[in-house]
């Protein structure tokens, strides 16, 4: 009985030695070497596990800082351009972060007509093609001319108030 324990203990031992010098007759230059992140990764990977990685550092205070002209996702020259030249009619919700102004029908000083503004802020840039005005009176859309000529009041005191805070 002690006869074939001693064979099975000595074939088992031999299959695994077999089969653990497998790897060592192949070739290694067919193997893609293993690719493993920086040390300073896994680092910040076990000690920042459920919170946030710190977005900077003390050393932020030197470096340029983006466009300040910007409230939210749009110029705060047009933003509030549109504000001062449409001062006549009643705001009835604003949205800085859209970029949306919505007014009530008023009337603008000498006229006669009431209009009501949609005005639209689409882009972080002094530009044109940022601002869309809706105009409206009580009979419907208002003119095109008119649309155009409160879009030309708005982007010149957006001007201007750009040109008066570089001054500062």
């Amino acid at each position: 009985m002690r006869a074939p324990r001693i064979l099975l203990c000595t074939g088992l031992t031999a299959v695994l030695l077999v089969q653990s010098g497998c790897g060592v007759l192949g070739s290694r230059q067919n193997r893609a070497p293993v690719d493993t992140p920086p040390a300073e990764e896994i680092m910040d990977d076990i000690i920042y596990q459920d919170r946030r990685r710190p977005r900077g550092t003390i050393w932020d205070i030197f470096r340029a800082r983006p466009d300040q002209g910007q409230v939210g996702a749009v110029n705060k020259y047009i933003w509030n351009a549109a504000l001062e030249t449409l001062d006549f009619l009643p705001v009835q919700s604003v949205d800085p972060f859209t970029g949306v102004i919505t007014t009530g029908f008023g009337t603008p000083p000498g006229g006669g007509r009431a209009y009501r503004a949609t005005i639209y802020v689409s882009d972080p840039a002094l530009d044109a093609r940022s601002l869309n005005v809706a105009l409206m009176t009580r009979g419907g859309p208002a003119p095109a001319a008119t649309v155009r000529a409160v879009e030309d009041a708005i982007l010149t005191r957006a001007r201007q108030l750009r040109q008066q805070d570089s001054r500062l």
